[in-house]
């Protein structure tokens, strides 16, 4: 941005500084301007230089490439969480300050800890400002759908983040149809409570089709919920598309509007009914709408419920408590894409900034205002999770060994960048591990989880 763009909109920039909690509140009908706490006068210079400093940053300035010694990496961390506590104390100069320091220090073509602590800095920035601000609006500003969905894919074909949730889940369903096989009449309902991008789904309809015998065909019928029309109809042409390939496998599929109610769902006599609750109950930002859902699946009595949540431990009354949390999380996140993509690679830029950026930026703001907040993931403890199964009437069932074998090869094909696992050794990159008497099982990445998927059936 150039200086002259700063100097048109002094006043917005005086704005943006978030509210005093116990202060006057910004009347928007008033157009003159509303005396601000004596904590922020004199701030619009520091703010000057935090855009500019940022600025120069996102130009990827290679001069900053390589890895940061360990000293310096802790330092960045240390820096990090000095600087989220003063703007949790909304002590604004000393977090201005401090934001400044950190875009200096950190580039995004850097190793993994100066590239999370870049998007965890530009989420406290945002937190420091009003939605009014339009750099608010510039810091949170939404990837495009095609851009979304390329990162998405990305992820996806590089790491196995999310191929070990959908793989695992598939095989837990597959294995509920193959008890029942006898009196089925051959024929699998999965309810996928998030059908995006519906990539879960070819590996399953193949896997039923190898199983299905020339005379006795499978159906295989897919109930799916997805955020808009235009996505159900783009997810349904291309799994009805794949389908076409395997002549002795029935596919259909019904696509609901996310939110809409489980009722008048076409069913077969004796069908396996699966419930799919892949990455789903963490986007529900409360806990009766996590209750009303589970209340829901277990009146259709399923035969298997699959749930697969990212691991955490967040805490909803405190922002520095989630603020740690989810920077160990996403660390490790970061840390594990090195293992998938070299550092010169665009693919490794589009996830970091349109996927994993993106939900940093909303997780350090969701709760400045409902509307962030519904878009806020909840990363929390298996043993929550459980706790919450348990008492909406399922109890734990034990996925079969195979699921842990087909995990363990899935991360010899997909970690193949810099093959750092080492089998049993803590510090070697990916791993999987059985959980809770085998009734779960862990992706992690070091000493840390990343998620953890389960099986569940009605009591």
């Amino acid at each position: 941005m150039e200086d002259d763009a700063y100097e048109e909109e002094p006043l917005n920039l005086s704005l943006a500084i978030m509210a005093d909690p116990g202060g006057e509140k910004i009347n928007r009908k008033r157009k003159r301007r509303v005396p601000l706490p004596s904590s922020y006068e004199g701030c619009e210079g520091k703010i000057f230089k935090l855009l500019q400093v940022r600025e120069e940053m996102l130009k990827l300035d290679y001069k900053r490439k390589g890895v940061v010694e360990d000293g310096k990496a802790l330092h960045l961390i240390h820096l990090l969480l000095i600087t989220a506590t003063s703007v949790d104390e909304n002590n604004v100069n000393s977090a201005l300050d401090n934001l400044t320091q950190l875009f200096q220090s950190v580039s995004l073509m850097g190793d993994s800890v100066q590239r999370v602590v870049a998007y965890f800095a530009d989420g406290l920035v945002a937190r420091l400002l009003t939605r009014k601000s339009p750099f608010y609006d510039m810091i949170m500003k939404e990837p495009t759908a095609e851009e979304e969905f390329l990162a998405f894919t990305c992820l996806y074909r590089v790491s196995p983040y999310y191929q070990f949730a959908h793989f695992t889940a598939n095989q837990a369903i597959i294995e509920a149809y193959e008890k029942e096989e006898e009196f089925n009449n051959r024929a699998l309902h999965v309810i996928d409570f998030d059908v995006a991008y519906g990539f879960q789904w070819p590996s399953l309809i193949q896997s039923l089709s190898e199983k299905a015998s020339g005379g006795n065909r499978i159906s295989l019928r897919l109930t799916g919920f997805g955020a808009s029309f235009a996505e159900l109809q783009e997810t349904e042409n291309r799994l009805v598309s794949f389908a076409k390939g395997f002549r002795n496998l029935v596919f259909e599929f019904q696509g609901l509007l996310r939110g809409s109610k489980l009722t008048n769902l076409r069913k077969k006599k004796n069908e396996t009914v699966a419930v799919n609750l892949v990455f789903h109950l963490n986007t529900l930002n409360n806990s009766m709408k996590i209750s009303d859902t589970l209340k829901s699946v277990r009146s259709h009595r399923p035969s298997i419920v699959v749930l697969v949540e990212q691991e955490g431990g967040r805490s909803p009354r405190s922002f520095l408590s989630r603020f740690m949390e989810s920077l160990h999380y996403f660390a490790a996140m970061f840390d594990s894409l090195d293992d998938c993509l070299p550092l010169e690679s665009a693919e490794r830029l589009s996830i970091e900034k349109n996927h994993l950026g993106k939900e940093i930026k909303s997780m350090i703001n969701c709760d400045k205002d409902e509307e962030n907040n519904k878009s806020s993931s909840r990363y929390e403890k298996m043993e929550t999770w459980k706790s919450r199964m348990e008492s909406h009437g399922f109890e734990g069932t034990k996925l079969s060994s195979k699921c842990l074998i087909q995990a363990k090869l899935l991360l010899k094909i997909t970690t193949h960048y810099c093959p750092l696992q080492c089998e049993g050794e803590v510090n070697g990159g990916f791993r999987v591990f059985e959980r809770d008497e085998a009734k779960a099982l862990s992706l992690g990445w070091q000493d840390r989880c990343l998620l953890t998927a389960s099986a569940w059936q009605c009591v």
